[in-house]
């Protein structure tokens, strides 16, 4: 059995076919990328997804790195070390996982992906592939108005 390829064009695929969700399941529980405290916790309450979508950099916060007040604090060397292997081995946007980003009242806050976030900005690009998750179908509808997402269709 071969081991699902987590990137731009499987999330998309996924999303085709109503799958947007068991996707980020997926990923959040294999191979390199797997975050399963992330999952864990999704699990715990319904949430209502958008995406993969395009966004500007500057719209996503992060929660992790070496800055004080990040909510998950790395030190300096173990970040930058990480953040210079992937600004490294990156080719494209889209051959990356979307970043996983949580709708927070207009606010959107990376919970997966804080270091490929600042290895795309290593590599001077302006914007990424997000999946986004809402708390509430009002939310969904907000976030989906503010990134110009149309749901009627999904």
């Amino acid at each position: 059995m071969t081991e699902e390829v987590f990137n731009l064009r499987t999330c998309a695929e996924c999303t085709g076919r109503g799958d947007l969700e068991g996707w980020v399941f997926r990923y959040l529980s294999s191979g390199y990328w797997a975050n399963p405290g992330l999952r864990d916790g999704l699990l715990l309450h319904r949430r209502f997804w958008l995406g993969p979508s395009s966004v500007p950099i500057e719209r996503l916060e992060r929660c992790c790195g070496p800055e004080d007040g990040m909510a998950y604090h790395v030190p300096a060397d173990i970040w930058q070390r990480r953040v210079d292997q992937l600004a490294e081995a990156l080719e494209n946007l889209e051959s990356l996982p979307p970043l996983i980003v949580e709708w927070c009242e207009g606010r959107l806050m990376i919970r997966d992906g804080n270091h490929r976030c600042a290895a795309i900005i290593r590599k001077g690009w302006t914007s990424c592939f997000i999946v986004l998750w809402c708390n509430s179908s009002v939310d969904q509808r907000q976030a989906a108005a503010s990134l110009n997402i149309d749901i009627t269709r999904r």
